[in-house]
């Protein structure tokens, strides 16, 4: 798409490093997974021995990389994980792998969100549960979804996805 060259061309020409970031996430039936998105942060600045979330006012984002962020044009990206089978556009956000194991010791039924192919969004999502919030309820938001769900749901989820950017009071990482 158009939009996603200029995204990649303003990167490029903004910040050194790769135009995507590429991350292990969980996804349908625990299936582990590659997740795109364009790279909203400082190249080289996670390290690999301590992984950190990120946070409101994460110094490792960059000023296009808070925009990004806060419009979430940052995920478009991942319609190439939807193209290739491994998500689709509207279900539980897929977590990344180092902390899956945390995450289903610590939340009763975390692991059913894996019983669905994870979203680019989702129900969570547009109730401003993203980034660093409150993953017990989260995890309530998509299984509310998976228990849910009807092609009406995602319908509705997709419309207010592409409104949420202007609507938006969260205060994460977006």
């Amino acid at each position: 798409s158009p939009i996603m060259l200029v995204i990649a061309m303003v990167i490029k020409f903004t910040s050194d490093g790769p135009i995507l970031f590429k991350q292990k996430r969980l996804g349908w039936n625990g299936s582990e997974i590659i997740v795109y998105k364009f790279r909203t942060m400082y190249a080289n600045c996670e390290d690999s021995q301590f992984v950190k979330q990120a946070k409101r006012g994460d110094e490792r984002v960059t000023s296009l990389g808070r925009f990004l962020r806060r419009t979430s044009l940052d995920e478009l990206p991942q319609f190439i994980n939807v193209l290739r089978g491994q998500m689709s556009i509207v279900g539980p956000r897929p977590e990344r792998v180092e902390f899956i194991e945390q995450f289903s010791k610590e939340i009763p039924n975390y692991a059913k969100k894996h019983l669905v192919k994870a979203g680019i969004t989702g129900w969570a999502q547009i109730h401003g549960l993203r980034g660093d919030t409150d993953l017990n309820k989260r995890i309530e938001y998509d299984l509310y979804y998976i228990e849910n769900w009807s092609l009406l749901l995602d319908l509705k989820i997709i419309i207010l996805t592409a409104f949420e950017p202007f609507f938006s009071k969260n205060g994460s990482t977006r």
